[in-house]
């Protein structure tokens, strides 16, 4: 049986993967702030009370672990906020880059000696993160924090390669969760089947692209 280890599972996008997941068969350890009874359902374990931005508590997930194989690494935990030119909250950008882009950094960095050559880490990133596909401004925290993720997991990609292990950056689309007010364009359950054929078909050679949860390329 293959493991996966999903941040943010007890809801949204990242709960939709770990139900898809744990019916394909997968072991399913959800890490979380806050437990849920959905994700009780279908995970083989849970690790609540966790901020994925305090090394603390990611050196407590490392140690539950132990010397668990993991197959699958999804960094899915984020923060979506505004900001307002003229009346920036760079509090507000402080905290999207924690737990947007250090978080999944440093839960790949301590779970490194649980991944094995065939292993996989995933990124949740956005499109806002795309420099590029920026046709519109504003959202300077969250976009600079995906962007800043982007140029991390491609790191990631080249660096871990040698072991093979492949890294993908994935947009799931616009999803109706909490993030967005529920006024997106697709369902979790849309984005998370999307976002699992991409991870399926992640390999070697593809590792470090940047895509669309419908397999679209995106630009950086």
């Amino acid at each position: 049986m293959k493991t996966a280890v999903i941040t943010g599972a007890n809801r949204g996008i990242g709960l939709a993967m770990a139900q898809q997941l744990a019916a394909k068969g997968w072991d399913v350890i959800g890490v979380c702030r806050t437990d849920s009874e959905e994700l009780e359902e279908v995970a083989g374990m849970v690790i609540s009370g966790i901020d994925v931005t305090d090394a603390e508590h990611i050196e407590q997930v490392k140690k539950i672990l132990g010397d668990t194989k993991v197959d699958l690494l999804i960094n899915n935990a984020g923060l979506l906020q505004d900001e307002q030119l003229g009346s920036i909250d760079y509090d507000s950008i402080r905290a999207q880059f924690e737990i947007n882009t250090l978080a999944p950094l440093m839960v790949t960095e301590a779970l490194l000696d649980n991944l094995t050559s065939g292993s996989k880490v995933a990124h949740i990133t956005s499109r806002m993160g795309s420099i590029e596909d920026n046709g519109s401004g504003g959202r300077y925290g969250y976009r600079a924090s995906k962007a800043a993720l982007n140029a991390i997991g491609k790191s990631l990609a080249l660096d871990l390669k040698d072991q093979g292990i492949a890294v993908a950056l994935l947009h799931p689309g616009y999803v109706q969760t909490r993030m967005v007010n529920f006024g997106g364009h697709i369902t979790p359950d849309e984005a998370a089947e999307g976002l699992l054929q991409r991870i399926e078909e992640l390999n070697l050679e593809n590792t470090g692209g940047f895509w669309h949860s419908n397999g679209e390329p995106l630009p950086w």
